[in-house]
């Protein structure tokens, strides 16, 4: 069976240029600053050197020029400034300029002009929910703060649409549910408000649809949802679709090479959930597909350049599993 060499929950996975996978840090018993590379090829992971920093909730990005930016997330202490980046060249970690504000639980998105979008999550003192926005840029190492959320909010998604602004949704704001969705526009640094979405929702999934529109899944609010929601950048607003065939939050959503979305995984009202399933936006209809051998929450899913989705991690107790998964379009009934 494929696995990782460290088991560990809320890692992050990276695919990077040459096809193999960088998986960071997480949480197992303690914040790990273990870092190592995954072969979707030959199906076996390689320690690389670790952070300077172990974090857990932390985000990690592939930038314009092959390296992964690894920024903020969570100690004992509580959330981190700090920012690291990988160079798979030579398997090396260069500390750079620590982000104007400490965060945990935020999203940060890779804009086309190779510059990267840090949005809210939680720090400072309480710790609370963050409005705050800021943008890192590669080529002098330097982060610059741009506008704020209309809404502060942790454990959002954020979505870079086609035309590259970048869609957040959901997420939580002192305990509740959010239902508001909001734009950013790299062009002026300024938000603005979409029409809410049908449910208030956290740790749920988007996948960007091969038609520019936007599918949101599951979730909490506070129970496990089953519900499903498409928004369109055309109208800014959002509009119900088919239900799931499972409730489930903290799953994976990927698109794939025919269009539909692949749905695997995460927690539901019985537990972790080993099953999978797709939705076909040209039907508005979910079919089952195989279920995968473990059940496990917070994994990560990666399409891989010839298409399979590689799924890693996750965790159905506090230990997590180093398991590896892929799923085959080809192979699908």
């Amino acid at each position: 069976m494929r696995s990782l060499i460290e088991a560990g929950f809320d890692r992050t996975a990276t695919l990077l240029p040459d096809g193999r996978v960088l998986v960071v840090g997480g949480f197992r018993m303690e914040m790990l600053r273990s870092a190592e590379l995954y072969d979707p090829v030959a199906g076996t992971a390689t320690a690389t050197k670790p952070m300077a920093d172990g974090r857990t909730f932390h985000s990690a990005t592939l930038l314009s020029d092959g390296r992964v930016l690894v920024a903020g997330g969570e100690q004992v202490t509580g959330a981190l400034a700090s920012a690291e980046i990988y160079d798979p060249k030579d398997e090396s970690w260069t500390a750079t300029a620590a982000m104007h504000e400490a965060r945990s639980g935020h999203t940060a998105t890779l804009l086309a002009d190779g510059r990267v979008l840090l949005v809210g999550g939680w720090g400072g003192e309480g710790p609370r929910e963050l409005a705050s926005a800021e943008l890192f840029d590669p080529a002098t190492g330097s982060w610059t703060s741009t506008g704020s959320l209309n809404a502060p909010r942790s454990i959002h998604t954020a979505t870079r649409l086609a035309d590259g602004r970048i869609l957040v949704a959901g997420g939580v704001l002192d305990a509740n549910r959010l239902a508001t969705g909001e734009i950013f526009d790299p062009a002026t640094g300024s938000w603005a408000v979409t029409r809410d979405m049908p449910d208030r929702r956290s740790e749920h999934a988007t996948a960007l649809l091969a038609d520019g529109r936007v599918l949101v899944t599951g979730g909490v609010s506070p129970a496990p949802l089953g519900t499903s929601a498409i928004f369109d950048p055309a109208t800014s607003a959002w509009t119900r679709v088919a239900d799931m065939r499972v409730i489930r939050s903290e799953h994976t959503a990927t698109l794939l090479a025919d269009g539909t979305v692949l749905v695997a995984g995460g927690s539901g009202a019985g537990g972790t959930l080993a099953s999978a399933e797709r939705y076909d936006p040209a039907a508005d209809k979910w079919t089952p597909t195989g279920p995968m051998v473990t059940g496990l929450a917070g994994r990560v899913a990666i399409r891989l350049g010839d298409g399979r989705v590689l799924v890693i991690g996750g965790a159905s107790t506090i230990e997590g599993v180093p398991a590896v998964e892929v799923f085959d379009l080809a192979a699908t009934p």
